[in-house]
C-alpha cells in the first residue's frame, strides 16, 4: 500500500489518523507538539520526530494544519525531502487562493495536489463522516479517493481551490445558522418554553438541522467544551469575506455575525471555546 504521512495530530487530525489505521494504511503522523501525536505508536503508526522524516519516501502527504501560512511554514522546510509523485493533499481550511499558489507551486516539481477541506466537527473526525470537498484535477482525485473515503464522504467539486471555496460557503452557513439557533435557545428559554422539547418538534421540519440540535443541546447545556474553536471560525469567516471582497461581493449576515464572534473572542476571552458560545455574546448583549 501507499505510504501515507498526516501532518497535524490536534483535535480533527487525531481521530483522522485513527480512521485511516483502522482500514490498515501504512501511515506515518507528525505532531509540533510531539504529545499529541505519541498515543498513536499504540495503533500502528510511525511516529516522526521532524516533518522531513515524515514525508520522506510518503506518495501521499495530508496536511491537517491550523491554516495556510503554518502549511507553507511546512512546505517550505520539507521541500526537499518528498518522494518523487507525491500528492499533497491539504484537508485543513485556507484560502482558496492560498491552495492555488500551492498547487502551482508542487507543480512545477511533478507533484500533485488536492484542497479537500473538511465539515463535521470532531464528531464527523471520530466517526469517519466527514464532508470532504475536494479541488484538483479529476485523475488525482480519483487516485486518493479510497484515502479519503477512509474518513469520510469526499466529493470532486471542481478544479483547484474549488474545495476551499466550497469549505468557506460551508462555514457561512454554519456560523450564520449558530446565531440563529443562539437567538432561538435564548428565545425559547426566556419565554418558558422548554427547549429541549422544541428541538424534538421541530425534527424533520425545515428549520431542523445538525446545528440546531447538536449546538441547540450545547446552548442549553452550557457545554462550550471545544468542538470547533472559535478562533477558528473567525479565520474562516475573515476568509469568507476575503474571498467575497475579491469578488466584488458584500455579505452582510457573515459580515455581523463574524463581529460577533470577535466580540466573543476579543472582550469574553471566547477564542477557545466551542463556537456554539456565540450563545453567550448574545446573552451578555442582552444584559443576562
Amino acid at each position: 500500500m501507499t505510504k501515507l504521512t498526516l501532518l497535524g495530530t490536534g483535535l480533527m487530525g487525531g481521530p483522522m489518523a485513527r480512521n485511516l489505521l483502522a482500514k490498515k494504511h501504512d501511515l506515518t503522523v507528525w505532531n509540533r507538539s510531539a504529545d499529541k501525536a505519541a498515543p498513536l505508536a499504540g495503533l500502528g503508526a510511525t511516529v516522526a520526530e521532524t516533518p522531513e522524516d515524515a514525508v520522506a519516501g510518503a506518495g501521499i502527504v495530508i496536511s491537517m494544519l491550523s491554516d495556510g501560512p503554518a502549511s507553507n511554514a511546512v512546505q517550505q522546510a520539507v521541500w526537499d525531502s518528498f518522494a518523487i509523485g507525491t500528492t499533497w493533499v491539504e484537508m485543513a481550511s485556507i484560502r482558496p487562493e492560498e491552495a492555488r499558489a500551492h498547487a502551482a507551486r508542487f507543480a512545477g516539481i511533478g507533484m500533485g495536489y488536492i484542497d479537500a477541506p473538511v465539515s463535521g466537527g470532531t464528531k464527523g473526525a471520530q466517526g469517519a463522516t466527514l464532508a470532504i470537498m475536494a479541488g484538483g484535477d479529476a485523475d488525482t482525485f480519483a487516485k486518493i479517493q479510497p484515502v479519503l473515503s477512509a474518513m469520510g464522504r469526499p466529493v470532486h467539486v471542481g478544479p483547484v481551490g474549488a474545495g476551499q471555496l466550497a469549505k468557506l460557503a460551508n462555514q457561512a452557513i454554519v456560523a450564520c445558522t449558530i446565531g440563529a439557533v443562539a437567538e432561538a435557545m435564548l428565545l425559547l428559554e426566556q419565554g418558558g418554553a422548554d427547549p429541549a422539547a422544541v428541538r424534538d418538534a421541530l425534527k424533520g421540519g425545515f428549520a431542523d438541522s445538525v446545528i440546531l440540535q447538536q449546538h441547540g443541546a450545547r446552548m442549553t447545556n452550557r457545554d462550550f467544551v471545544p468542538g470547533g474553536l472559535t478562533k477558528f471560525q473567525i479565520k474562516d469567516l475573515d476568509n469568507v469575506l476575503s474571498e467575497a471582497d475579491s469578488l466584488n461581493l458584500t455579505l452582510p449576515t457573515v459580515s455581523a455575525v463574524n463581529d460577533r464572534f470577535k466580540h466573543l473572542r476579543d472582550a469574553m476571552d471566547g477564542g477557545e471555546m466551542d463556537h456554539s458560545a456565540l450563545y453567550l455574546e448574545l446573552r451578555a448583549r442582552n444584559g443576562l
